[in-house]
This record gives C-alpha cells, sequence and structure tokens, in this order.
C-alpha cells in the first residue's frame, strides 16, 4: 500500500451463517417478513430492517390483507425515486404459498409514467382514487402535490405505504412530515413506513413524537439479517485517509478482482478534481488498457495487464447514463456474476439499488449524510452464492494547510468517525440491558455460559435466536413509562446517532485532554436527550441516557479489547468483543460506563493513521473553537450537582481529587453566578 494512504483498522464483524434469515415459511414469508405480517391489523405500522431483508415484500403482503380483511379500499406505494417503483412490480405470491398474487396495473404505477410529478400524475391519481383499482405506485413527490390537489379526506379508508421514510421529517419544512402530521391527526387512514436507517443524517427527528408514540414497530437488526445468511459472514467498513488526488492512488484500496461499486465526489466537494468525466477516464486508465464500450450493454471494457477484460458501467457520464441503467436494470444483474464488474456512479447507485454480487462498496468524500452512508453499505450486504465476504470503504483526504480546507477536512473527519462509530453499533446484537440487584434471575431463552447463571455476579445472557444480548448493570434506570421502555428497547441507535453527530461531543471526545467523561456522558447525553423526548418526565430521560450511553460504551470498550489482541489489525470481531468485555467485568456498574469516554477509542485508531502534522491542525482548528461553559450546560451540571447532594447528603466539593465532583462544584458554582447576573428568564 502507498505512503500517500494510511488503513484505519476496519470494523470487521463476523456472523453465523445459519440460513435463517433466507428460509421461507408455509405462506412464503421469510422471518423478518413474518414479523411484520402478525402485525399487519396494526393502523400505523414502523417497518425498521436493513437493506436487503425484504421490506417491499411484506408490505405486498400486508397491503393484501388490508384489501381483503380490513375494510381498506386502495394502497398507494410511495417511494423516494421513480427507480424504486420496480420493487413492486407484480410478484406470485401464491408460488410460494399466500392466497393472492401482488398485482399493479402497468397505468398505476406512475414511477414508469411520462411527465413531471405536479402534472398529468397528479391528475392520475385522482382518477385512481375515484375508480375501483386497488394498487397505484407513486414518487414522494407526486404524493405530496396529490395531498395538496385534493386533501387529506381524499385518502381516507386507504393504506399509505411510505418506503425509505427517513426522508420524512418532523421539520415544519418538510412536505411530507407535514402531510403524514395531518393524515395521523384525521386518523382515517392505515400508515405502513419502511425504513433501513430510521436515522436522518441531519439529526432531525423523523416524526414529532406524539405522532411517533401512535405507530407500532418492527424491528429486524442488520446482526439477525446477516447471521441468517446462506453464504455473507464477514461485513468489513474502514475510513482511509490520501493525500493529493484519489485518482492517482485509488487502486490501493480498490481490489480489480472484486465487485465494486465505486461513489465518485461530488463536483462541488473538495475531493473532486471538477471534472468528473475526467476522473471517470484517469480510473478507467488506472485500471487498464481501454478496449471500446460493449454495444449491447453500453459498458466500458477494460483489459487488465493479466488479461482479464473489465465489464465497467460508468452512470456519471450523462451521454451513455441511460443505455447503462437501463442495462443494470436487466435480470442478468441478478443471475449472472460476470455480467459487470465495476459500478462508478455520482448520485445513483445507492437507496434501493439491487446488485447481489457487490463486494466492495467503495466511497470518495463524505457523503451528505450518516442515512446515506448506512443505504451504501446496504448495497454490498445482499446475500449471493459464492460472496462470504463484503466490505465498505470511506475515502477521505487528509487536511492541507491552506485554512479553509483544514475547516472543512475536520467536518469530513468527524463525520466519517461518526458513521463508523455508528455502523458498529447498528452491526452489533440487540442489547437487553437489565438492573443487578438481590432479586435478579435468569431469563428464559438466554444462555449465560458454561456457569449458568450467577446470583452473586452481573451475568451476561446470549439469546441468539433473537440476536440479543443481555447485560445486567448495577446501579442501572429502568423505564417506568411504556414509550422509555419503546425507546430503550427500539430506538437506542437513534439516540446515539444523534450523539454521535453532536459536533461539541465529537470534538470535546477525540480532542480535548482534559475532558472528564461524564461531561459527555451525563450532560451532554443528557441534554440531547431531553432535547429528543421532551415529553418524558426527568426519571425516564435519565434511564434512556443511561440505557443509550451504555450501548455506545460496552460497544467501543469491545473493539478496544479486541484491537489490542489483534495489535491493531483489521479483523477487530466486534462481537466477540462484546462478550469478552461484559464477562470480564463481573461487577458492572453505570458509574464505571459513564467514566467511559465515548469517543476514545475512536481517537486511539485516528492517532495511529493520520500523519502527525494533520492530527495537529485538526486538534488545533478545534481547540481555537472552545468556549468557557454556557448558562445552558451550567443549568444542566447544577442539576447533577442536585442529584449528587441527595445522593451523598452533601455538596460536591470544588477540592475533590474526584474531577467530576469538582466540575459539578464548578458547574453549580457557575449557574449561581449565571442567576445572579439574570441569565435565566
Amino acid at each position: 500500500m502507498s505512503e500517500k494512504i494510511k488503513s484505519v483498522p476496519s470494523v470487521s464483524v463476523t456472523y453465523a451463517r445459519s440460513g435463517a434469515s433466507t428460509k421461507a415459511n408455509a405462506l412464503g414469508m421469510r422471518p423478518m417478513q413474518e414479523r411484520a405480517y402478525e402485525k399487519r391489523g396494526e393502523q400505523y405500522l414502523l417497518i425498521k430492517s436493513p437493506p436487503a431483508s425484504g421490506k417491499s415484500r411484506a408490505l405486498m403482503f400486508i397491503a393484501l390483507d388490508k384489501l381483503k380483511n380490513q375494510g381498506i379500499k386502495q394502497a398507494i406505494i410511495v417511494v423516494p425515486e421513480k427507480s424504486i417503483g420496480s420493487s413492486f412490480n407484480d410478484e406470485p405470491l401464491s408460488q410460494y404459498g399466500f392466497w393472492a398474487d401482488w398485482h399493479v396495473e402497468p397505468k398505476w404505477n406512475l414511477c414508469n409514467a411520462p411527465g413531471n410529478d405536479n402534472g398529468g400524475k397528479v391528475k392520475s391519481l385522482g382518477t385512481f382514487l375515484d375508480g375501483s383499482d386497488t394498487v397505484l405506485v407513486c414518487t414522494h413527490a407526486t404524493f405530496r402535490f396529490a395531498v395538496d390537489a385534493y386533501g387529506v379526506e381524499a385518502f381516507d379508508d386507504r393504506l399509505i405505504a411510505v418506503d425509505e421514510f427517513h426522508h420524512v421529517s418532523a421539520n415544519p419544512d418538510n412536505k411530507l412530515g407535514q402531510h403524514l402530521g395531518q393524515f395521523i391527526a384525521r386518523d382515517k387512514a392505515h400508515i405502513v413506513a419502511m425504513t433501513g436507517s430510521y436515522f436522518r443524517g441531519d439529526a432531525e427527528a423523523v416524526l414529532a413524537p406524539q405522532d411517533e408514540s401512535r405507530f407500532d414497530t418492527v424491528t429486524y437488526t442488520y446482526y439477525e439479517q446477516l447471521n441468517g445468511y446462506d453464504y455473507l459472514k464477514q461485513l468489513d467498513i474502514g475510513y482511509f485517509f490520501y493525500s493529493g488526488s484519489y485518482v492517482d492512488d485509488i487502486l490501493n484500496v480498490l481490489d480489480p478482482a472484486k465487485k465494486t461499486i465505486i461513489h465518485i465526489p461530488n463536483v462541488n466537494s473538495r475531493e473532486s478534481t471538477k471534472d468528473k468525466i475526467k476522473e471517470v477516464e484517469h480510473i478507467l486508465g488506472e485500471l487498464g488498457e481501454w478496449q471500446g464500450a460493449d454495444p449491447a450493454t453500453g459498458f466500458q471494457l477494460v483489459k487488465r495487464q493479466d488479461g482479464q477484460v473489465l465489464r465497467i458501467a460508468d452512470l456519471v457520464d450523462p451521454t451513455s447514463q441511460g443505455k447503462i441503467q437501463e442495462s443494470l436494470r436487466s435480470a442478468e444483474m441478478k443471475t449472472d456474476r460476470n455480467y459487470v464488474d465495476i459500478i462508478i456512479a455520482l448520485g445513483m447507485a445507492k437507496e434501493g439499488f439491487d446488485w447481489i454480487w457487490c463486494e466492495h462498496a467503495l466511497t470518495v468524500g463524505y457523503r451528505a449524510s450518516l442515512t446515506e452512508i448506512v443505504q451504501i453499505i446496504g448495497r454490498a450486504t445482499r446475500d449471493a452464492p459464492g460472496k462470504t465476504r463484503a466490505r465498505f470503504t470511506n475515502l477521505i483526504a487528509e487536511p492541507d494547510a491552506v485554512e479553509e480546507a483544514v475547516t472543512e477536512a475536520v467536518n469530513d473527519t468527524l463525520k466519517a468517525i461518526a458513521a463508523s462509530l455508528l455502523m458498529e453499533q447498528v452491526l452489533a446484537p440487540r442489547f437487553e440491558f437489565k438492573p443487578k440487584n438481590p432479586e435478579s434471575g435468569p431469563t428464559p431463552g438466554f444462555d449465560y455460559g458454561d456457569g449458568g447463571y450467577d446470583p452473586d455476579s452481573c451475568n451476561f445472557g446470549v439469546n441468539e435466536q433473537t440476536g440479543t444480548y443481555q447485560i445486567e448493570i448495577k446501579g442501572l434506570a429502568e423505564p417506568k413509562s411504556k414509550e422509555a421502555s419503546r425507546i430503550c428497547q427500539e430506538d437506542l441507535n437513534e439516540v446515539i446517532a444523534a450523539f454521535v453527530q453532536d459536533k461539541p461531543s465529537i470534538e470535546r471526545g477525540l480532542f480535548d485532554e482534559e475532558l472528564i467523561p461524564e461531561e459527555l456522558t451525563q450532560v451532554r447525553m443528557g441534554k440531547i436527550i431531553k432535547e429528543k423526548y421532551p415529553d418524558l418526565d426527568t426519571e425516564d430521560q435519565e434511564a434512556v441516557r443511561q440505557h443509550a450511553i451504555a450501548a455506545l460504551n460496552l460497544t467501543q470498550q469491545a473493539k478496544r479489547l479486541v484491537t489490542e489482541e489483534n495489535k491493531g489489525g483489521l479483523n477487530t470481531a466486534l462481537i466477540d468483543g462484546v462478550r469478552r468485555f461484559a464477562m470480564d467485568v463481573r461487577d458492572l456498574d453505570i458509574d464505571l460506563i459513564d467514566r467511559i469516554n465515548p469517543f476514545g477509542e475512536a481517537y486511539c485508531i485516528l492517532a495511529k493513521t493520520m500523519s502527525e502534522d494533520s492530527l495537529k491542525q485538526v486538534a488545533s482548528a478545534i481547540s481555537a473553537k472552545r468556549t468557557a461553559i454556557t448558562p445552558e450546560d451550567a443549568k444542566a451540571i447544577a442539576k447533577r450537582a442536585a442529584e449528587f447532594k441527595r445522593e451523598r447528603g452533601r455538596l460536591p466539593s470544588s477540592t475533590s481529587p474526584d474531577a467530576w465532583e469538582k466540575h459539578l462544584a464548578e458547574g453549580a458554582a457557575a449557574f449561581m453566578r449565571f442567576r445572579a447576573e439574570g441569565r435565566y428568564e
């Protein structure tokens, strides 16, 4: 590997290949689909499940039941872009045991219809609403315009199924989010929402809390999905730093023998050379000698030194884009591994793009959001014969000495680290945390290891069937309300996504040498949860905080254990590390977890891989922004100081040798000072 590119030890998760997630029941449903179908009677249903787990077909089963048995007149399937409409084409479900087939009249798949979203397609949707046909497919945009044109009442007694639901936002400027709020308020339509990554890259809430509480959730994790595959057993995720032009060094991370999707950088990003066509030509030149284009498919043919001819689909050049897209929709894409070798794209081949043979998703430059990264990774996580290992690589430019570029580079680096931290969480098993107390006992279905359940220790149990790891923690607060329990069971990744995208948290966690971890784990995480779930009472907010920080820090400590074991090698076997850490620390308590810097391990990896000069530049750029304690932070710290007094019967001391106690005393003093100055209303 060139000196220009330094490898970051990947997250590498190995799975059991049990085959469970690909096996169908008597009705032709895979496990996720069966789980969703069991809740088909719910008026509001949210399906959170990874790419390739079968969400489209799950919706077909549910929609057919609603149309036949639940008094629903019509089903309207809403997708973010036209290409995804094909996911809802006709399916002969009865061949596999179901009682009906899925059929969409060609004229009602508006994704294939000519014209723009706010014209003939809206009129067609109006005609459909007045007619007797039962299923229509359209884009988010067409649906938004149709609701504006006909009003929410026109959709009474109909099913609205929203695919890629993370495009919705509770922000008042998000039209689709507004409409959904209106549908829920009217309460006359059924809604099924589907997403592979239920967190937005901009950290906005997807739904308002009062609306979200109306939904029943079906969750199927990445761990369950990948653990139950027949072929794919290992997924690696890494980010790499380079200097100079990426096209000169791309072969250091690109193995031409692997089926690869390359996403080149946006033309406005600092990684771009500003000429996307030349970038593609340069990549082709690096791969070998151009032999022309295949007249049948439009794919570029490039001959490598070993004589192999690579078939490369160029989705960047607008002059050939249409033909290439048509070729990539061919049935051979699924049946013939050698139909295409490499796909080069800019804005395409992400959401909903299905190429089961893809082994490597290589992205140059940081993309718009964590959600986009999760979607791109999903391109490589399909199961396919002979495919045992998949990989996602993010290629990022190191900061250079130019001031504006440093700021942008720092942001990209922090976002890449945030994406890596979140993916570690997404790929891990589901955590179930329980408080350890004298009454604690074993839970049926969990394996507690060779010695069985130990009443005198904090136990670690595994339920491989559900992909759940149960961990007992002393002093852990339990959620009291139904909503807080739901968040702790279903939404910890969403909480962690908000936390790792919080710039002050990640900046301080990585580069503040004087950091007291509780400033992040208690104060900052507490603030994020308060903002995210304002309707929870203080006790439930604290329970959610403890569960979220436990999930994040346990995964990070597991990574530390196995990275040390492998001396910084590429395989960190994350799941084994979770098991190791939980079993090594037999008396696990929440105070110990709160004293761990959640970003400590990420910094260790960064320090090994980024050049010393670049690391110093990043650190100085961040430290220059550091500010004194704010009135808002002082108020949050003062509340923690009051809890300290309740628990210990004394105020925190500013001369204490314990750094956190000293910080509580200083924060409480700052709060009193700000209050005396009239800084609080």
